[in-house]
């Protein structure tokens, strides 16, 4: 029988939602199909994704972008996808050549693997079989996201510092700090949906949105993640890692043909799992959004692939807004975000989580109202360290103002310096009269030239 067939026998029957009981007896076929159908999956979302950049930022930029190969260009990524491998593979005389070349690997890799915990639909029948539309689901599945997320970075790692040039170092050092500061605010950030779902599945945490999506209830997590999502993808305005003004490619500068496709695959793919992970834990995952929840069936069958494929573009089509609207941050202002803001409201808001949670389950203890009073106090000093902080680099500032005033006034009013001299209040510049500022030297060179000619 054939897929199609069982398509519409799965629209009509009755859905159930997945648990981690559906993983514990799998079918071999199914999971391979499973693989087949997610790797699939995020190669063709990947070349679409790339082609829909460049058309979505052309617009924004007041240019057609890729219009020639095919219809709208949609066989550009084809031809690209073609032309990556055909280039030479270069790789420099001082490189480490087994890093060199596992580097990109160890990139790309994790990407894929870190979906497998997604689901991505309700149980259907496919070929007569009940199965859930995710391959495996874990009582710590959304700790494997974070476990893929800090291998991933020991690709960019391996790849600056195996390919022995001080432009791809700098680019690894940077995505190294910048990992390590998004993502612990990322860790916390799921912390408060453990807390309020009670698991750490996947499906579970899906299950538990099923009155209310986390993106409402926990709107200060759900914000957070959305910074680090971006910081941990090293995308626009957060991509220091690969800054081609100060940096020429980043960590992948020394690469070329297929290991440089590994690389951007890497990006993209992250970039995918990452949004469809703000989808399962924030945006009800596969449930249907609000008024289509009403219809009956809008959550059974594969009507729930459909929601889930349209929140995950959304948030793919924010990535290129964002990269077509905003420049580029400075490594202090990028770090200064992690460090002072994510992650100390990441922390109270964590607090107040569990404060909330403990009250629901026992309100007989004075420990929530203790813990609820801590929090309060904590807010209110962070708010006042921000202002003494804001008020403190104002005056600064002003201050600074102040002198390049009062300097540029003094050098105004400064007296042209003698011969030879410079005013000490002055900038150092070479003497203003040089022998060819009067034209002796030029004099001297057409002396010698009339006499050699004579």
């Amino acid at each position: 029988m054939s897929l199609s067939g069982a398509l519409p026998h799965a629209l009509a029957g009755p859905a159930s939602e997945p648990t981690l009981g559906d993983f514990n007896e799998l079918i071999w076929w199914m999971v391979l199909l499973k693989v087949g159908i997610i790797f699939v999956f995020l190669l063709l979302t990947t070349m679409f994704l790339i082609w829909a950049e460049r058309r979505v930022i052309g617009r924004m930029q007041n240019r057609p972008g890729p219009n020639r190969a095919g219809p709208f260009g949609l066989l550009q990524p084809i031809a690209d996808a073609l032309k990556l491998p055909l280039k030479e593979d270069i790789i420099p005389t001082g490189a480490d050549k087994l890093i060199f070349v596992l580097a990109p690997i160890v990139s790309a890799a994790p990407a894929f693997v870190a979906f497998a915990i997604v689901p991505w639909g309700t149980t259907v029948s496919i070929f007569h079989h009940q199965t859930p539309l995710q391959l495996t689901d874990l009582p710590v599945a959304v700790l494997l996201v974070l476990a893929m997320s800090s291998i991933g970075v020991y690709g960019i790692v391996l790849a600056g510092w195996s390919s022995g040039s001080p432009y791809s170092l700098l680019g690894t050092l940077r995505s190294a700090a910048q990992v390590i500061s998004y993502e612990i605010a990322m860790a916390l950030a799921f912390v408060a949906v453990f807390l309020d779902a009670g698991t750490l599945s996947t499906s579970g945490i899906v299950a538990a949105q099923a009155h209310g999506w986390y993106a409402w209830v926990l709107a200060p997590s759900f914000v957070i993640y959305l910074f680090t999502m971006v910081g941990e993808t090293n995308r626009l305005p957060f991509d220091l890692p690969e800054g081609e003004g100060e940096l020429v490619a980043g960590y992948h500068t020394e690469y070329s043909s297929m290991k440089f496709a590994m690389f951007y695959l890497a990006e993209y793919v992250n970039m995918i799992t990452v949004s469809a992970l703000a989808t399962t834990l924030f945006l009800g995952g596969w449930r249907a959004p609000w008024p289509l929840s009403l219809w009956s069936g809008a959550n059974s069958g594969w009507w729930p692939t459909l929601w889930f494929l349209i929140k995950v573009f959304i948030l793919l089509f924010c990535y290129i807004w964002l990269r077509g609207t905003l420049p580029r941050v400075r490594y202090d202002q990028l770090m200064a975000i992690g460090w002072k803001v994510l992650i100390p409201v990441s922390i109270v808001w964590l607090l107040l989580v569990a404060t909330v949670r403990a009250w629901r389950l026992d309100s007989h203890s004075a420990a929530p109202y203790v813990v609820f009073g801590i929090v309060i106090v904590l807010i209110l000093a962070l708010i006042t360290m921000w202002d003494s902080a804001a008020q403190q680099r104002a005056a600064r500032y002003a201050g600074m103002a102040e002198a390049s005033a009062e300097e540029a006034e003094a050098a105004e009013r400064a007296e042209v310096p003698a011969s030879g001299q410079v005013a000490a209040t002055a900038f150092p510049v070479p003497p203003l009269d040089l022998p060819h500022y009067h034209g002796v030297a030029i004099d001297n060179q057409t002396s010698t030239r009339e006499v050699a000619g004579a």
